[in-house]
């Protein structure tokens, strides 16, 4: 069992002893507070946060954080709070221990929303101060650890929330060696059986391999003493859930990804991994379009090597890295290096690793901001912990990474959301291409503007960012409540003129009594639901309208019509059983949730409540319509060869857009076609089936 004796004995290697006594300090606070206290297991509690700061020690965590680790729990399972933390150790330690706590003293519907909003509130913290995460990943480590002492049912949610959330967060934040532990841990409850046959197979495979694995290492050492480069070459074996992931991601056997023989070579100098690279080329052919040069454009998390494979003897592939020795110390600790080389000097590498996360979690907390709840916002992490990368550059040559399977859209909104949110087009490589199209490293990428666009809804079928996906959907929010407050704004004034009076002249004692009726704070909420169709105008205008006036004398003059001008955007729809066109009678029906939904006044569907006010409203069309607007036609033609571009042609030259086009069954000698167009109103409509009309092979034209 580990001490607090052993703890101290190996901070003297990088803290002072006044730093060292503050961390044994903060053990016997923790001690004390947790005193009775036992874990599952039936150790003493105080173990747990001991066990904590030693996992960070080892990564030369400083001393403030070794402190948070001691006490990390509690706040959460003491009675000792904040307050009592920050004037014994200082509030630096206590906001990491505040963000690191658990949020037990708020009830959730669910565990998987409980851990949403957990999660937000560390990303919270970590905003303030990144060592909030590193506590946390150490925790999660050591709990992960002694896993053994949960029930099974436990251990497997645990277990998923850790492959799900927080092994993504560690290997995003460049902690390779957390990463695969937790990786392997998670994947070792979760899936049992299958982790136990792997590592069988493992160990049997390693005996068979053991001979070929010294006689590469001997070939690679005698080419670079040859070549008087220095380097450590060491074989590198793949983690059991590395292993299982590849063979279901590449549907692959397990003796094929094992084929595959791994070496890391550690050198000095960047020119010297250049130089190796060479030597080791010219040792073994190089496999074409498998070199990754992640040295000159680091990956998104810090990592810095170069990656190469090559043909070697017997038709074994062979996978090298080759890095310095302070990249190697970044590609397995990340961020958590970047404390220990502060205190001797700056790394470049460890320096990148740490202003890289801060972008990324600043990042966080944008896309936090624009959530509308914690699990929308943990969805949005989820789509943004993408292990793979691609390169992009801008029309000036700066490089962005994204996720693989990233669009311009992305794109656009990775360089800045205005960017993102006014974007009609692109150029790749200089050639338009549609907005959906997933980019491939190397790409330039140009995103052209226009001030008057927005955010299209159908993005969010293709965006994988999480920041994308967050500002579409934020924008989208903040629009549809503009048009719904706007919407409803016109319908009150509608009923309230039946009164001879407008929303500028309500009383503001019945308005105040009417919001706190409906626990609205303003006007715009009432408004908004108006719009949203969840409650009826007619009925709010008369609880507004002046006392002078009785509710079977409104005045008749103003009872005119709502005007629809066919841009009203995502709170007016256009009913799809009948589709209506300007020039058409139309009537409005409210559809709670979904605003006003227009109909021709002649259709079945509306036909029983046309004439009810609560359900729904008489329309006319805006005389200024500048919007397209579509109808189904339905034509019987004689069966005959080049009958559909006849159609398609003469379509075309009365100005409309065909959308679509079906051939239904054949009857005879006569077809069905059914096609999708796009008109501005009823008469350029009549003049689309008058021209119709006129073909010879046509019989029958009419409107769906």
């Amino acid at each position: 069992m580990p001490t607090i004796d052993a703890l101290s004995n190996r901070l003297n290697e990088y803290l002072d002893l006044q730093q060292i006594r503050s961390v044994r300090r903060a053990y016997f606070y923790a001690e004390q507070a947790h005193d009775g206290q036992r874990r599952k297991s039936g150790e003493p509690y105080v173990t747990h946060p001991l066990a904590v700061s030693s996992i960070l020690a080892n990564m030369h965590m400083d001393h403030q954080s070794l402190m948070a680790a001691m006490l990390h729990d509690v706040i959460e399972d003491t009675e000792i709070s904040y307050e009592g933390i920050a004037g014994q150790f200082g509030e630096s330690v206590a906001d990491i221990v505040d963000g690191v706590s658990k949020l037990t003293h708020l009830e959730f519907e669910t565990k998987a929303e409980a851990q949403a909003e957990n999660f937000q509130k560390m990303v919270l913290a970590m905003a303030e101060d990144i060592r909030v995460m590193l506590v946390k990943l150490a925790d999660r480590l050591h709990n992960m650890r002694t896993l053994g002492a949960m029930p099974p049912v436990k251990q497997r949610r645990i277990a998923k929330e850790t492959m799900d959330i927080y092994a993504p967060v560690a290997a995003r934040l460049g902690m390779r060696d957390v990463q695969v532990e937790l990786e392997d841990l998670a994947f070792q409850s979760y899936y049992p059986m299958r982790a136990k046959r792997i590592r069988r197979a493992v160990i049997q495979a390693r005996g068979q391999r053991k001979d070929m694995v010294g006689s590469i290492e001997e070939a690679i050492r005698a080419r670079l003493a040859l070549e008087r480069l220095p380097g450590v070459v060491v074989g590198r074996e793949k983690h059991l859930y590395s292993i299982y992931s590849k063979m279901k991601a590449q549907r692959k056997s397990f003796s094929e990804i094992m084929d595959v023989f791994a070496f890391r070579i550690v050198t000095e100098t960047v020119d010297d991994c250049y130089r190796i690279l060479g030597a080791i080329h010219n040792l073994y052919k190089p496999v074409h379009g498998r070199f990754k040069d992640y040295i000159a454009i680091p990956k998104a998390n810090g990592y810095q090597s170069l990656h190469t494979e090559l043909f070697g003897a017997r038709d074994i592939t062979i996978e090298v890295q080759i890095r310095t020795r302070e990249m190697d110390a970044v590609a397995n600790q990340g961020i958590a290096e970047h404390s220990n080389y502060k205190m001797y000097g700056d790394s470049a590498s460890a320096v990148g690793s740490y202003n890289r996360a801060r972008k990324w979690v600043q990042g966080l907390l944008e896309m936090q901001k624009k959530a509308g709840d914690s699990m929308e916002f943990i969805e949005h992490v989820k789509k943004d912990l993408f292990p793979d990368e691609v390169y992009v550059f801008t029309p000036q040559g700066r490089i962005l990474e994204l996720p693989r399977g990233a669009t311009p859209v992305d794109f656009a909104y990775a360089v800045h959301t205005d960017i993102g949110n006014s974007c009609v087009s692109c150029r790749i490589n200089r050639r338009l291409a549609p907005l959906s199209e997933p980019l491939e490293s190397g790409e330039t990428v140009e995103i052209i503007t226009t001030p008057s666009a927005q955010p299209n809804m159908a993005w969010l079928n293709f965006v994988v960012t999480g920041k994308a996906r967050s500002s579409i959907r934020h924008f989208l929010k903040n629009q549809q409540r503009h048009e719904s407050v706007e919407l409803g704004r016109r319908l009150l004034n509608q009923f309230l003129g039946h009164y001879s009076a407008s929303i500028d002249e309500i009383d503001p004692d019945k308005l105040a009594q009417l919001l706190k009726e409906a626990d609205f704070s303003e006007l715009d909420d009432l408004l908004e639901d108006i719009g949203m169709g969840n409650r009826m105008a007619y009925v709010v205008a008369r609880k507004l309208k002046p006392e002078d006036k009785v509710d079977n004398e409104p005045v008749k003059d103003n009872q005119k019509p709502i005007a629809v001008q066919g841009t009203e955007g995502m709170v007016i729809q256009y009913a799809k059983c009948c589709r209506p066109l300007p020039g058409d009678k139309i009537v409005g029906h409210f559809s709670s949730g979904r605003g006003l939904v227009v109909h021709r006044t002649e259709c079945r569907n509306i036909r029983y409540m046309k004439d009810d006010p609560e359900k729904c409203i008489y329309l006319e069309w805006s005389a200024a319509m500048d919007d397209e607007f579509s109808a189904v036609l339905k034509i019987e033609v004689a069966a005959q060869r080049g009958a559909i571009a006849t159609l398609a042609t003469t379509v075309s030259a009365t100005g409309a857009n065909i959308l679509r086009i079906d051939m239904g069954e054949k009857e005879g000698q006569l077809s069905t076609v059914d096609m999708e167009i796009t008109v501005t109103d009823r008469i350029h409509l009549a003049r689309v089936i008058k021209r119709l009309r006129v073909i010879r092979t046509v019989t029958r034209v009419t409107r769906l």
